[in-house]
Parts: structure tokens; sequence; C-alpha cells
């Protein structure tokens, strides 16, 4: 069984924590204890180097992060839409345009 490992990284006053391995339901708790061991302060979470996204992570995530600044990078199209559902929005509001202008084209 694969777990879940949370590098702490901080640079410039900006907190991140990096995850790598395997997000499911068990190792999500473990992330949302680390969240509320750090209080009020403001935090990114970086999915970007993770092995599994378990779509049951998510719930469990979403539980009492609205009232937190956290932001989310690295985040696929899926896992943004799956936080939505659950009222959490993750900094990418805007949704894709399916067109261009003249000017972005020749860009």
């Amino acid at each position: 069984m694969v777990g879940l490992e949370i590098h702490r990284e901080e640079r410039a006053g900006r907190l991140t924590l990096r995850l790598m391995g395997t997000l499911d339901g068990r190792t999500a708790m473990q992330l949302r204890s680390s969240l509320e061991e750090l209080g009020t302060r403001e935090v990114v979470v970086d999915f970007t180097h993770l092995r599994e996204f378990r779509d049951s992570a998510v719930g469990v995530l979403t539980h009492g992060l609205s009232e937190r600044k956290v932001q989310f990078r690295g985040l696929a199209g899926h896992h943004e839409r799956m936080f939505r559902y659950f009222g959490l929005t993750t900094g990418n509001v805007a949704p894709p345009r399916a067109y261009y202008t003249p000017e972005e084209v020749l860009a």
C-alpha cells in the first residue's frame, strides 16, 4: 500500500505543502490534519506530484476548508470540478473560452 508524503516548503513567507504518493480517503485525513495544525496561516497545496488522486479524497478535504485560506496548484480539470461540486473554488473560476480573437491567433 502506497501512502502520502507531505513536504513543507516555505519561500518568501508562503508555505507550500507539496504532495507525493497516493491521495485517497485515508491519506486525505492525514492532509486535513496537517492543514488544521497550521491554524489560520495561508497555505498552497501542490497536487502536481501525486501518483494517484482518488475522488474519495475530495469529499474528505472539502470538509472545513471553505473558511480557510488555501490555494490549490496542479489540479486536473476533473478534480477542479469535483471541488466545485462540493462548493469549494480552486482559484480557476473562469472556464476556458471556445474561441480566440484574431489578435490571439496571430500572436
